[in-house]
């Protein structure tokens, strides 16, 4: 397909790893669509959502401008602290959400990670992350969204196995921190304390840091 031809393979100078990164992600890292350099001015948008740790290099922070009447997104602007396919993914995830006069907030939370790599034309194994990170940054500026106006109802909440009684701690939140850069139980343990007053727990902890590291990182 014309515009979705392979590069000529990167390589990673640490790992001697070799990626291949396609036009549209290119074109997506060198001309951005909708990034803010400069912070929103106050009341310049509706919702905000974060995501990302500086320890794994992937910051995202997402803004958006909703029609109260239509709740179509008329605005979504983005930052993001990042690698080149963290980049792309966010642009994309922007350009997605906006085009066609603007998707509404359920249409836009539809945008599945896949659907970004797909327009993408694909991301490095090692990169699926960034895809993911971008999806769960607008799920947090959607609900602060349905927080703003009241719609508490309609916040996401993505259930999920408790690994962790005592703190209520699921697989979901295990996988969240490790896409947020812990990737040892340590780590974890630092961010959730997951694990800390039920130590039978921690076993099946170690399994899913494994799972979710190798699922988004190789």
């Amino acid at each position: 397909m014309p515009g979705n031809e392979k590069s000529a393979e990167v390589e990673n100078p640490a790992t001697k790893e070799r990626w291949v990164y396609s036009e549209i992600v290119k074109d997506h890292f060198f001309h951005p669509r909708n990034l803010l350099l400069e912070e929103p001015r106050e009341g310049q948008f509706d919702a905000e959502g974060v995501v990302g740790s500086p320890a794994c290099g992937d910051v995202m922070r997402v803004w958006i401008k909703v029609n109260r009447e239509t709740e179509r997104i008329i605005d979504f602007k983005w930052k993001t602290f990042g690698c080149g396919s963290a980049i792309a993914s966010s642009s994309m995830f922007s350009a997605m959400a906006t085009e066609n006069g603007g998707l509404t907030v359920d249409q836009a939370l539809k945008i599945r990670p896949q659907d970004v790599m797909e327009r993408l034309g694909g991301l490095p194994a090692r990169k699926i992350h960034c895809s993911v990170l971008i999806d769960k940054a607008f799920k947090k500026a959607a609900d602060d969204w349905f927080r703003v106006t009241g719609q508490h109802e309609r916040i996401f909440s993505e259930s999920g196995r408790v690994v962790d009684s005592r703190l209520n701690i699921t697989d979901h939140d295990i996988e969240e921190a490790v896409l947020e850069g812990a990737r040892t139980l340590e780590e974890v343990q630092k961010k959730l304390k997951v694990g800390v007053g039920d130590p039978v727990a921690i076993p099946a902890i170690e399994q899913l840091i494994r799972f979710y590291s190798e699922k988004y990182y190789g």
